[in-house]
């Protein structure tokens, strides 16, 4: 069931990612024919502005890519069949207060009637779970929960 559990959690992860490619890729797509297709006009500096503003819009567009990539590493590095009491990267884990799946942020995910987070392990809630094990109390912000299940 666990190894089921945190397995649905990723290919949701990458099914985000996933969806977030296509569409920066289309995006980038856009802006280049965009760049292609301008004319130089009589407007000249109309025309300059215009190239600008896209190919400021295209390295944004890289930026985000570069991102999403960054991201496909992350999860490349999570073991699926792999399970652990001690919280890290690929850990599963159930609280008092929410569940949580350390490996990219997307937000919240659902299996079956279970919500859980999909957090990064740069985020401050990450960082404070991580190294902890079951039955560790752990205080975020003004709420203080229990670990209660860690794989």
């Amino acid at each position: 069931m666990n190894e089921q559990l945190k397995t649905a959690l990723f290919e949701q992860c990458e099914q985000s990612i996933n969806e977030r490619l296509t569409t920066i890729q289309k995006t980038i797509s856009e802006l280049q024919n965009a760049l292609q297709s301008e004319t130089k006009s009589t407007a000249g500096d109309k025309h300059e502005t215009g190239r600008a503003m896209v190919q400021l819009e295209r390295e944004k567009a890289g930026q985000q890519l570069a991102q999403i990539q960054k991201q496909f590493q992350v999860l490349n590095k999570i073991k699926q069949s792999k399970t652990s009491k001690i919280i890290g990267l690929g850990a599963v884990i159930l609280t008092s207060k929410s569940n949580y799946f350390i490996a990219i942020s997307t937000g919240a995910l659902t299996v079956g009637s279970k919500t859980f987070y999909a957090i990064s392990p740069q985020t401050p809630i990450a960082r404070l779970l991580i190294g902890k094990t079951v039955g560790d109390m752990v205080e975020f912000r003004t709420e203080r929960f229990e670990i209660l299940d860690v794989w």
